[in-house]
């Protein structure tokens, strides 16, 4: 455990996500002291959207514990410089339900925004995330020890300002063999885009995540073929 510390911890899958609750189990084994500001409600795919044209409810769900009815970047803003007693020593965003692989998916991403906006502010921060195969269930027990378990490679490596991290794990059976820790590059080929028509005559959108294009040892390539990707990101 670092002793004297503490972490703020934060989603985009909302206040009663499965991933924030893995996050939590990781970061008590960490840290001395860890808060909790997250969405009310789901808030996935709005990049770094702000709230500043009408009021932000905080309601509290037990000690160190808040739901905002507002946007990941809104509580990391809302925890920053209103709820927290004093600055964090991390920012920990995720463990969020899909993965945010590649420049395409940074920028979208409202894991990833959370984590930027406490870069904004000089704190350090860890976007987690976790691709998904339909085929196979979550074991959040077992990302909870991986998350713990990246953690402690990254800790003591130190950050330029701006810089922060994204993280993304594998979606690996109970008998496949436990991921490495891969320190990469993100994927700068965008998304797969395709859109069909619907019977209303509107468009739905048809992209395959998983069949997205890649280079070699990039973040996608490495989180596609079982490792966990680590890459050193910026503001």
């Amino acid at each position: 455990m670092m002793k004297g510390t503490t972490v703020l911890l934060t989603n985009d899958d909302g206040i009663d996500a499965p991933g924030l609750d893995a996050l939590a189990t990781a970061a008590e084994r960490i840290f001395d002291e860890v808060w909790i500001v997250a969405p009310a409600e789901q808030a996935s795919q709005i990049g770094h959207r702000v709230t500043t044209d009408e009021p932000l409810r905080a309601v509290e769900h037990g000690t160190r514990r808040f739901s905002v009815a507002g946007t990941p970047a809104d509580c990391s803003r809302v925890a920053l410089k209103h709820l927290l007693p004093r600055e964090p020593d991390w920012v920990f965003s995720g463990v969020n339900h899909g993965g945010n692989l590649g420049r395409h998916d940074f920028a979208i991403s409202g894991t990833v925004a959370a984590v930027r906006e406490a870069a904004f502010h000089g704190v350090r921060g860890v976007a987690f995330s976790h691709y998904l195969r339909r085929d196979r269930d979550m074991r959040w027990e077992a990302v909870a020890t991986e998350v713990a378990r990246v953690f402690s490679r990254i800790a003591d490596e130190e950050l330029d300002s701006g810089e922060f991290w994204n993280v993304n794990f594998p979606h690996v059976g109970p008998q496949e063999r436990s991921p490495d820790v891969v320190f990469c590059e993100q994927e700068r080929q965008p998304l797969e885009v395709i859109f069909e028509p619907s019977d209303c005559g509107g468009l739905h959108y048809r992209g395959r995540y998983h069949e997205r294009p890649r280079e070699a040892d990039t973040d996608v390539a490495v989180c596609f073929g079982g490792d966990i990707a680590v890459s050193r990101v910026t503001i």
